[in-house]
């Protein structure tokens, strides 16, 4: 059975116009279009929103977490002020201090005799002032630290030794004070 048209319909119809039962293909092909597009601005909106984190990550920047922190608020909380500060963030350059800090410590180190980066490694089991832990000796002296004897009844506490030098002992001279010289009275 063959479809007529209505008298008034003109004789040739555009072909984007389909017949009663038939597939509209614009309309597919229109879907597909509007899902490719959706999809391709969302990447460029995801692409463009992750730019200060791309500018840092590419220029090593110490601050790359903090621009990445701030993509991510602007992103959940629709701030733009947060991305705009992560991008100022990401294209300014702070100086590093751990630079110019590790090379003074490795030409310390290179001073000292140490290869470079084991400065820390290499330390010697020795204490305050060069005192070795195995050249102590102790001493419990017959008086408690505060002057009584111990059979004074007081608690003993034993006094030790440092770096070998007993008590009474002058193991080296003790700086005196200079004279101060009298002030100069005014009349």
């Amino acid at each position: 059975m063959a479809a007529s048209l209505h008298p008034a319909a003109p004789h040739h119809l555009p072909p984007f116009i389909t017949a009663p039962g038939e597939t509209d293909v614009l309309m597919v092909a229109m879907a597909i279009f509007l899902v490719l597009v959706v999809l391709m601005v969302g990447i460029l909106f995801f692409r463009l929103h992750t730019l200060p984190e791309r500018i840092a990550h590419k220029g090593h920047k110490l601050q790359f977490q903090i621009v990445a922190v701030l993509g991510l608020l602007a992103l959940f909380t629709h701030v733009h002020l947060f991305w705009v500060a992560g991008l100022l963030l990401a294209l300014i350059d702070f100086p590093d201090f751990g630079g110019w800090l590790s090379r003074i410590a490795g030409s310390v180190e290179k001073i000292a005799g140490i290869k470079p980066g084991e400065g820390a490694a290499e330390v010697p089991d020795e204490t305050i002032a060069g005192i070795r832990p195995d050249k102590v000796t102790a001493k419990v002296p017959d008086e408690t630290v505060a002057g009584t004897r111990q059979d004074a009844g007081a608690a003993a506490v034993p006094h030790e030794t440092i770096a070998g030098i007993r008590r009474g002992e002058n193991p080296a001279a003790v700086p005196t004070r200079p004279a101060l010289a009298p002030a100069s009275t005014r009349s």
